[in-house]
């Protein structure tokens, strides 16, 4: 929202945005939780989940996703655009019907086409400022898109068993380890070529681009260091996946703070 308006945006129109996103996400979790409660009750990571201790009901949770669901929508709609509006609900149906429903239990490249619902909240945000899309968004919505895949099959890499156990084919699941960080090194650096983009066509001055190469380069060190780890066939918590794991947060993090910084210093 700070590149869309190269500045400080309307406060009033980030709370509503962020609030709206809050309510959207809410929402395509506790449909996720709805439809994958038999395998959550299997998995250690998803064993403490409302609907598999009981504090919460089956009905209850789907009944609360669904009015999450109208409520975000109505309220990007009327508070925001209908833009954001309708890109919203598209992330949400596209989370709970074609990841969760179609993909993930289905194929290995489930979180590389099912991580297009996490891509589209950039596009969302340039859309509350802007009511159109631009260029810059779908670059940044290529980052995210790059950026799922190696931010998530580490910790798949970690939890295999548990995928494993539930018939879940994540990659790390039918892979070796090897294969899974070719796979992340691949992702990893088309994502830091594409967020340098954002330079080159005028949407990002030299703080960003700055942050961007240093963030992008401890992330390359980061992924071909798992990829050597991996060759080298060590395994158990010597792998060191989740290092990989956590950068990925912090990189996010950081290279969209960046984003906000950059036109202050333009």
């Amino acid at each position: 929202m700070f590149l869309a308006e190269q500045g400080v945006p309307n406060l009033k129109l980030v709370l509503l945005t962020c609030i709206g996103g809050y309510l959207s996400a809410g929402g395509a979790n506790a449909l996720n939780m709805y439809i994958d409660r038999d395998i959550d009750a299997l998995m250690d990571r998803t064993s403490q989940r409302p609907l598999v201790t009981g504090m919460v009901s089956p009905v209850e949770c789907l009944v609360f996703g669904i009015a999450l669901a109208i409520v975000s929508t109505l309220l990007f709609g009327f508070t925001v655009n209908w833009l954001s509006a309708w890109l919203s609900l598209g992330a949400l149906l596209f989370y709970v019907v074609v990841y969760t429903m179609i993909l993930k239990r289905r194929t290995s490249q489930n979180i590389v086409w099912g991580g297009i619902a996490g891509c589209l909240p950039v596009l969302i945000g340039w859309s509350a400022v802007t009511d159109s899309m631009s260029w810059a968004p779908i670059i940044l919505f290529g980052v995210m898109f790059f950026w799922t895949p190696p931010h998530y099959w580490p910790l798949s890499m970690k939890v295999k068993e548990d995928y494993a156990r539930v018939g879940v084919p994540m990659l790390p699941v039918i892979a070796s380890n090897k294969v899974v960080a070719r796979q992340i090194v691949i992702y990893s650096w088309v994502m830091v070529a594409v967020s340098l983009l954002l330079t080159p066509l005028g949407y990002t001055g030299w703080f960003y681009t700055v942050v961007a190469v240093a963030a992008g380069g401890m992330w390359l060190w980061e992924a071909h260091g798992l990829q050597n780890r991996a060759k080298a066939e060590v395994t158990g918590t010597k792998l060191k996946e989740m290092r990989l794991f956590h950068w990925s947060i912090t990189y996010v993090s950081v290279l969209f703070l960046a984003i906000a910084v950059d036109p202050f210093l333009r």
